[in-house]
């Protein structure tokens, strides 16, 4: 079982996305913000973040640059899932630090399968020196 933060302002989709993971056995917290996303990891660190490009007030992108920057968040996993749909636009989340990205509507399946590998990944990853997490 994963703890998962899932930051977006649609409240469907929140509900959408915390079933589907609540099925496959992780728990999910869903916020409406990115400010409220960071105050949750910030207190106590997820196994993985999935964030909204587009929210009001901090975008799903200014908080994955905040996560980078940080040196107790800088190695957590980092899921996109945003109604932007360009390649361009998943390119650059990419590059801003994103470990994978997923497009609106989304298959279920899909989700499940792309969060228990990034799970899976950040399992292993890690400071150097330092001993792979594990999910509690």
């Amino acid at each position: 079982m994963a703890r998962i933060i899932f930051a977006d302002d649609d409240p469907i989709v929140g509900a959408i996305v915390q079933k589907t993971l609540l099925d496959a056995g992780h728990a999910v917290g869903v916020v409406e913000n990115g400010e409220t996303a960071l105050a949750a990891i910030s207190r106590r660190r997820p196994d993985l973040l999935i964030l909204d490009i587009t929210m009001p007030g901090m975008t799903g992108s200014e908080v994955l640059d905040r996560v980078r920057r940080d040196p107790e968040l800088w190695d957590l996993p980092v899921l996109m899932l945003t109604g932007r749909r360009s390649q361009s636009d998943e390119d650059i989340a990419i590059r801003a630090g994103a470990t994978d990205y997923l497009r609106k509507p989304f298959d279920p399946d899909q989700l499940i399968v792309m969060v228990e590998a990034l799970v899976r990944q950040g399992e292993t990853k890690g400071p150097p020196g330092t001993a792979p997490r594990r999910s509690i």
